[in-house]
C-alpha cells in the first residue's frame, strides 16, 4: 500500500512508499519541463537506513543553520 505525500500548496510532485520484496521503493512524481515523469527508488534495508539517517542528518544540519544557537529541547 503506498503512503503518499503530497505538499498542501498543491506543488505538481509527490513522494510515494511502496514495499518491495527486499525493502522498500520511494516514488517520486513530478513535471519536468512539463511532462509527466515517475523515478522509483528501490533500497533494502541497510540502504533505506542509511538514506533516512542521510535525510535526517540534513535535516538537523538546515535547522542548525536556519536558527543558529537554539535548542530543539531535545538531548
Amino acid at each position: 500500500m503506498p503512503y503518499s505525500v503530497t505538499p498542501p500548496d498543491g506543488a505538481a510532485w509527490s513522494i510515494d512508499v511502496e514495499a518491495t520484496a527486499t525493502g522498500v521503493a520511494l516514488v517520486f512524481v513530478f513535471d519536468l519541463a512539463g511532462v509527466p515523469t515517475r523515478a522509483k527508488l528501490d533500497m533494502d534495508r541497510p540502504d533505506s537506513r542509511l538514506f533516512a539517517r542521510a535525510v535526517l542528518a540534513a535535516g538537523g544540519d538546515a535547522m542548525e543553520r536556519t536558527f543558529p544557537g537554539r535548542s530543539g529541547g531535545e538531548g
